[in-house]
């Protein structure tokens, strides 16, 4: 399914539902993408940080690409990421992905060695023509270790097949520094994926959020971009209080880095929303005391007959 520029509102990163390192959970990605249609989200976007794509293998990510293809039914554009740390690796899954009703491809810098930005404009630049979809740049500093300067996707964004940028840097400085060089693509998505933040920077012009916590409740995170796009302060002040509380209970349990991606998957194993939390490796899922905290925060969110009521 194409999309009109720029792509905006609620765009979930899915969840990947595994049974273990290398099995694909169907019944269960069938129920979550239902689930998120039902809640009124904008697209799909796969195979992210929180789709755990670079611990799953090409096979497997390849699945995940084709099923979610074919359980969506052309209902919503998917975006697919393809980083890697080959280019010929993110080539033949972007075909892949275009072969199976894609929209859109998604990449992040290549991680391992950390690239300057020469470097990774010359990437982009002999990547690009080499994809078969649209292009939306991914900035994720915290886990390739590189950061798109401003100046960079202005000039990787010469080229028109380059229509949006994913933000999860939760730099709010750099968000607009990068919306202000880019001011003269007004087709230019600019998506945030910290979702503490973005109703701030849809408020300030952002035309959507790359936001974890939709796939457990699309529907608030639906609301809240809503009321930011109408420039509704009262109705953003009364939602950003229950964002902050699922950040700040589901994510936060445990010690590690991966305890956003564990507690998520806890929470929606909890709801019923996936069969099984497995985590590919090398993480692991959370234990019955770590899993007894998630239920409880779950709890004392404001549940009516089983659906948040915000």
């Amino acid at each position: 399914m194409s999309f009109i520029n720029p792509l905006s509102g609620i765009i979930p990163p899915l969840v990947t539902p595994l049974k273990d390192n290398e099995t694909l959970d169907i019944e269960s990605l069938e129920r979550l993408i239902e689930h998120l249609i039902q809640g009124g989200v904008s697209a799909l976007f796969i195979l992210g940080t929180t789709g755990e794509a670079q611990s799953l293998s090409y096979r497997l990510r390849q699945q995940v690409i084709q099923e979610t293809c074919r359980i969506n039914r052309g209902r919503l554009p998917i975006l697919a990421c393809i980083s890697d740390t080959s280019m010929e690796e993110s080539i033949n899954l972007a075909r892949f992905a275009s072969n199976c009703g894609a929209s859109a491809v998604v990449s992040a810098p290549p991680y391992y060695f950390a690239t300057s930005q020469p470097e990774l404009t010359t990437f982009y630049e002999e990547l690009i023509p080499q994809l078969p979809l649209p292009l939306f740049l991914y900035n994720m500093p915290t886990h390739v270790k590189v950061n798109f300067e401003p100046a960079t996707i202005h000039r990787i964004a010469q080229n028109p097949k380059v229509v949006g940028f994913k933000d999860s840097s939760a730099n709010a400085v750099y968000f607009q520094s990068v919306m202000h060089v880019m001011k003269e693509r007004p087709d230019f998505s600019m998506l945030v994926g910290t979702e503490e933040t973005t109703a701030q920077c849809v408020l300030m012009g952002a035309h959507g959020g790359i936001n974890g916590g939709a796939n457990l409740f699309p529907e608030l995170y639906v609301a809240m971009y809503q009321a930011a796009k109408n420039g509704n302060l009262s109705e953003v002040l009364r939602l950003q209080p229950l964002i902050m509380q699922i950040s700040a209970s589901i994510y936060k349990v445990g010690q590690y880095g991966s305890s956003y991606l564990k507690g998520l998957k806890c929470a929606l194993s909890v709801l019923g929303i996936i069969n099984d939390d497995f985590v590919a490796s090398p993480f692991y899922k959370f234990h019955a005391p770590e899993r007894e905290k998630i239920r409880q925060a779950l709890e004392k969110l404001p549940f009516e007959n089983g659906k948040l009521i915000f």
